[in-house]
């Protein structure tokens, strides 16, 4: 088993986690088979109570585990499914500890950081590493990104451990990536590598020499400061990478192939890659980071919710958008709109911004609700809700998002003016929406419905059901405490609203969609989730093609999009039209795209006259 660890300098947030990634998905495009292990040193147990203001969104595995979003950008970067203990915390190892201490483990010895705690670590890194995340067969080599900074009080048990750990598996079976900030101050126009060089210096001051220094930077740095940070932190030149601000984050691993990394991991780890392959090693993110460059037309999406001052909040679901728009040959303009400001209090308080806010939503090609928690801005969210139904415009809810839709259309259409969920409003004598059996009333952390679930598609027709390859069931993954009150599904349908997916014992309503509407859907799980770059999202993808109007087309040929149908500019198109020239120089390389249910959309041995000489979707 082969280990890379990925630390961090004085400053956080410079990225570790796409770096991590791409490592990741260099070796995985060599034909290794790789996992990933996140380490938090907060004592917290999960992520699961965590404001999205503090720490970003929580994202959500198929076993239920609530964990650091990061392992978000490793199951998207790596098509692999994570688990619970792929996420530690310093709260995971001082819990397993306190109760081997409890259970008598220790024969009365006196507990302590060392040996006991990095003890622990050591352990439960070499458990997860061979746990399979693909298939049945285990991981060949583990990327472990530690948390926080060097030097941070908290994080000094995890370095401890790992200074152990380098020893226990070998010195060829570890290998150790620092990242650090390179600023580049206006003022002077240089390039300051102290920041760099003080990191280090504690690292190694800490046991651990690192192989490969990662410089983030605003612009590429020169040759002068690599031989600079190489004098000074004891590495050779070739050894000190340069990732700067790329306009994708597909760019990265591209970024780090050029640079070597692959060929230095091959040696450094004696992985035995066939070099001669290296050529098609990363064809698909070539393909993948070309096309983000090439994307001109824009595709509005109005994103309504109640976290939106920091996008991290909602992660998954702005990728989630990016996979959809890049299959169609469209770039997501995202427009963040603050619910609370569509309220009829903030037209009181600060019209301004409440005609502001409502002007975007109303100039957005599509309307997307996700989830959230609480009362504040759910009104608003019901007003957009209402504002897309009326209006025709293209909408998709998600979790909250959905029972926002439901209670709008019960107070509108079925006139029950105090419609409400008993989370808004206990006392309400319609709840629409109801908590959940699963709710624990008092204890927060992991007491939701959560984790991937089978939801049963209804008999009759339906666009949700195909766009995901009309299958009898789709798993997709859960986080919600409330769910909308059965007794009021017969008196919702009879009025035009659909429930056209349930749970396995058809009592809790997991997809909902609005009769004679051109895309109003909403599901009550996170289809954000499980998007990844080349399998965009079902829902999404419907979305985007019902907010650019081509989603009767696309449903029309089967889920399969003509080659002028990806053609990405007006102009294009009328070219193509009067037959000056063919889409097919541009798509035919790219990889095949994959839809929700696993298939491979435009493979379904159609006509090759009819599918364009180009074949399916590209990604």
């Amino acid at each position: 088993m082969k280990y890379i660890l990925v630390t961090g300098g004085v400053i956080s947030g410079v990225g570790k986690g796409v770096i991590a990634s791409s490592f990741g998905t260099l070796l995985k495009s060599c034909g290794l088979d790789v996992t990933s292990i996140k380490i938090d040193p907060y004592i917290n147990i999960d992520a699961g109570t965590f404001s999205p203001y503090e720490h970003g969104e929580v994202y959500v595995l198929d076993d239920g585990a609530e964990v650091d979003l990061d392992l978000g950008n490793y199951e998207r970067f790596l098509d692999i499914t994570l688990h619970r203990n792929n996420n530690i915390t310093t709260g995971k190892i001082y819990r397993l500890v306190i109760e081997k201490e409890r259970r008598g483990d220790y024969l009365g010895k006196t507990v302590q950081v060392v040996p006991h705690i990095t003890d622990a670590i050591q352990e439960w890194v070499e458990s997860v590493a061979q746990t399979p995340v693909q298939g049945s067969s285990k991981p060949q080599v583990c990327i472990i990104e530690l948390g926080g900074t060097i030097g941070d009080i908290e994080g000094m048990p995890f370095v401890e451990a790992f200074r152990q750990f380098q020893f226990r598996v070998k010195r060829e079976n570890f290998c150790l990536a620092h990242v650090s900030l390179v600023p580049l101050p206006k003022a002077t126009g240089e390039p300051k590598t102290k920041p760099t060089q003080s990191s280090v210096r504690e690292l190694r001051g800490c046991g651990l020499s690192p192989d490969l220094i990662v410089c983030r930077s605003e612009k590429p740095i020169g040759l002068e400061v690599k031989e600079k940070i190489s004098n000074f932190c004891h590495v050779d030149p070739d050894q000190v990478i340069c990732i700067h601000d790329l306009s994708s984050i597909y760019h990265v691993p591209i970024l780090m192939e050029q640079n070597g990394v692959i060929e230095f991991l091959n040696e450094r780890l004696k992985l035995k890659i066939d070099m001669s392959k290296r050529a098609k090693c990363l064809q698909h993110w070539r393909d993948l980071a070309r096309r983000t460059e090439t994307v001109r037309r824009e595709v509005n999406i109005a994103i309504v919710g109640k976290y939106t001052k920091f996008t991290d909040s909602y992660a998954s679901v702005v990728k989630a958008v990016q996979h959809a728009a890049l299959a169609v040959n469209r770039k997501p303009n995202l427009i963040f709109i603050e619910s609370c400001l569509l309220e009829q209090e903030t037209l009181q308080r600060e019209p301004s911004k409440y005609h502001k806010e409502w002007q975007k939503l109303c100039e957005s090609n599509g309307i997307l609700v996700p989830g959230g928690f609480g009362a504040r801005g759910m009104e608003g969210k019901i007003r957009a809700c209402q504002w897309a139904r009326e209006n025709r415009k293209p909408f998709l809810g998600i979790c909250l998002g959905l029972q926002a839709a439901v209670i709008e259309f019960a107070r509108n259409v079925l006139s029950l003016q105090d419609a409400n969920s008993t989370e808004i409003n206990p006392e309400t004598t319609n709840p629409l929406v109801i908590d959940m059996p699963e709710h624990h009333i008092g204890q927060m952390g992991g007491t939701m419905r959560l984790g991937k679930r089978t939801t049963i598609f209804s008999e009759q027709t339906s666009i949700i059901r195909k766009l995901y390859g009309n299958p009898r069931t789709v798993d997709e993954r859960h986080r919600h405490r409330y769910e909308v009150n059965p007794q009021y599904v017969s008196q919702l349908e009879s009025h035009g609203m659909r429930f056209v997916g349930m749970d396995e014992d058809k009592k809790r309503m997991e997809i909902i969609e609005l009769r004679d509407h051109p895309y109003f859907v909403a599901t009550q799980y996170h289809p954000e989730y499980l998007s990844r770059p080349l399998k965009p999202s079902p829902p999404f993808l419907g979305l985007i093609l019902a907010s650019e109007g081509r989603l009767k087309s696309y449903i029309d040929r089967g889920c399969r999009l003509s080659p002028r149908q990806l053609s990405d500019a007006s102009s294009d198109e009328d070219e193509i039209l009067n037959g000056k020239s063919s889409p097919c120089k541009e798509i035919q390389s790219q990889p095949k795209l994959v839809n929700g249910n696993g298939l491979t959309v435009g493979d379904n041995n159609s006509d090759p006259e009819e599918e364009g000489a180009c074949g399916g979707i590209g990604a």
